[in-house]
């Protein structure tokens, strides 16, 4: 598995700050609705509801967080860059400036723990967060991560 298989070209956003995480997840709703056709509602009260079990902030600037759907059959990933930083209760205290949310079908067992393993192995890369951190064109963004190898184990 490789993040181009789970990131839609139109999953990738930049935005210019969000006032709270609650905000945030409802700009993660909305585009999840342009890129996937899903309820944007549902999309924010999957992401908080899953937040409220403890924060998805992994450090170094980066969240992971992530959710189940019913309407889902496949995992999908949504992408956003926040050109102010926000405070995410992240383990190394850090505000977050970049977002990687992770939504899966509610019985996906294996698929959603590759998925997240390829993630966080992309955003552990300090060379890809700095170019990602560089750029704010959605379509350069997209490249970045899709271009990510492939996960061997997976």
């Amino acid at each position: 598995m490789n993040v181009a298989k789970i990131l839609h070209p139109e999953a990738v956003r930049h935005i210019a700050s969000a006032s709270s995480k609650k905000r945030l997840f409802h700009e993660i709703g909305d585009l999840a609705s342009i890129a996937y056709g899903l309820n944007p509602a549902d999309v924010a009260s999957a992401l908080q509801e899953r937040e409220a079990l403890g924060p998805t902030g992994v450090g170094q600037g980066v969240a992971l967080p992530h959710a189940r759907l019913a309407e889902l059959t496949t995992v999908r990933g949504l992408f956003v860059q926040i050109e102010r930083p926000l405070e995410f209760e992240s383990v190394d205290k850090q505000p977050v400036d970049l977002v990687f949310a992770l939504l899966a079908p509610e019985d996906a067992g294996v698929e959603h723990l590759k998925a997240l393993a390829v993630v966080s192995r992309s955003m552990r890369d300090a060379d890809l967060c700095t170019k990602l951190r560089a750029n704010a064109d959605p379509a350069t963004l997209h490249t970045l991560l899709a271009e990510q190898p492939r996960d061997k184990a997976a």
